[in-house]
């Protein structure tokens, strides 16, 4: 298979702590389906960042797209709202946002 090339023009960054008590659940949750359907919706991962020290969420996760009509779609989707409820359910004080792709750490 070959990989895909897009050109980055926007980040979806998701940030968020893991409930512990669901910990194993949220890895195979993000894994197996999370990660998978948002590269069949045209998102993709660009990283996976872990906050070991300090007052930030535990958790960030990036996805890259390479126009904004993929994220319109995307977003308004019910595909959308039950993979981010979902995930959701893993996590406490979840925040997401989009920006412009810049070529180093955003957060």
């Amino acid at each position: 298979m070959l990989p895909i090339r897009i050109v980055p023009r926007y980040r979806l960054l998701m940030r968020y702590d893991i409930r512990a008590e669901v910990y194993e659940d949220y890895y195979q949750y993000l894994i197996k389906e999370f990660v998978p359907a948002l590269q069949s919706m045209e998102l993709y991962m660009a990283g996976i960042w872990h906050t070991a020290y300090g007052a930030y969420p535990a958790r960030q996760i990036e996805f890259v797209a390479d126009n904004l009509e993929t994220l319109r779609e995307v977003f308004s989707s019910e595909r959308w709202e039950e993979l981010e409820s979902r995930l959701k359910s893993y996590t406490l004080h979840y925040d997401r946002k989009l920006v412009r792709y810049r070529n180093r750490f955003q957060f």
